[in-house]
């Protein structure tokens, strides 16, 4: 793996992933929500679903993968479900104070697993990698050093645009300080989240 190829990757893998999508979007509507340190978490799911995609791909599982479309799609099932569950609890959720406070680890678990299960059930993740990495990457040339700064570099730029979008949001969140306006954001963001929802379970 070449420094051009590598660099030529990444500045196409920014484009796309900063292209606002299914992760992107609910990704600020968790941190509009829940706040950044929630959206942090739920990035985190994001990313490591995005890691076993790369290796997926670099290790030649893709055939693998699409023996179990059943269960790939049993997975962007419950995804997308428990998206669309938060975006009607984020919706009819009661105004509170806006303070971001840290989530209880049982918290910290569902929203990673969260991320974690979009990330699984969006069939546009492996489209790109599958798709897009090959024409850049001479994958069968790849060594065990090769692939690690491969996943190291494609996870940082993941990480760090979502977490773009997530303190984005969450700055724009403690703008809204009145009652209603608050139930406005609330009822925005959950739309979002039920929408990024029914696009992870309706995309195939």
């Amino acid at each position: 793996m070449t420094i051009d190829s590598l660099i030529a990757l990444l500045l196409a893998s920014i484009f796309v992933k900063a292209t606002p999508g299914p992760g992107v979007l609910a990704t600020a509507a968790q941190s509009l929500s829940f706040g950044f340190p929630s959206a942090l978490w739920f990035v985190g799911g994001i990313i490591v679903g995005d890691l076993l995609y790369i290796l997926a791909v670099v290790l030649g599982l893709t055939v693998i993968a699409r023996e179990f479309q059943e269960l790939f799609f049993v997975i962007r099932l419950i995804g997308g479900g428990y998206l669309i569950y938060l975006g009607c609890k984020a919706f009819i959720s009661v105004p509170t104070t806006m303070l971001t406070t840290t989530p209880s680890t049982l918290q910290r678990e569902k929203v990673f697993l969260n991320g974690f299960l979009l990330t699984l059930g969006n069939p546009k993740v492996i489209l790109f990698y599958a798709g897009l990495m090959p024409t850049f990457i001479d994958l069968a040339a790849l060594d065990k050093t090769d692939i690690v700064i491969l996943c190291l570099v494609l996870s940082m730029d993941l990480g760090c645009i979502l977490a773009g979008y997530a303190y984005g949001a969450d700055r724009a969140r403690h703008l809204f300080t009145s009652s209603k306006a608050m139930r406005r954001m609330n009822q925005g963001a959950g739309i979002v989240l039920a929408g990024s929802g029914i696009a992870v379970i309706t995309t195939s």
